[in-house]
């Protein structure tokens, strides 16, 4: 099975999407934050990271920033309600290395086709 790790301090939203997923086979991981992004990260290297961006405590950019830092191997979608050109967030997520950029709300089927696009690379 794939190692999904879904980041969102939003627990309604975290546990939606990862039940979802879970639904699809898939092993689902879940953080409420960065600091527990990062430390899940290092210690079960999952394969992929959904990743919002606005968070309490430490941003998904910086932490997006700090996984590549430490793995470069894990791919990140960012996730985030933010257009993408606000405060540039599109570019400076690609320039961290997200593999991709979605909007929210979130279209599950969309969503799923990308995931598992990128788990089968």
């Amino acid at each position: 099975m794939a190692k999904l790790l879904i980041v969102d301090d939003e627990a309604d939203v975290r546990e939606f999407t990862a039940n979802f997923f879970r639904r699809r086979s898939i092993d689902v991981i879940t953080a409420s934050g960065g600091r527990e992004a990062l430390e899940i990260t290092r210690k079960h290297r999952p394969e992929l990271v959904l990743l919002d961006i606005r968070m309490e405590g430490i941003s998904g950019i910086e932490t997006l920033k700090r996984i590549k830092e430490h793995d470069k191997s894990i791919k990140v979608i960012m996730v985030t309600g933010k257009k993408p050109e606000e405060e540039d967030a599109y570019g400076r997520c690609r320039q961290l290395g997200a593999s991709e950029y979605i909007l929210k709300p979130l279209k599950l089927d969309e969503l799923e086709k990308i995931v598992k696009d990128i788990l089968k690379d």
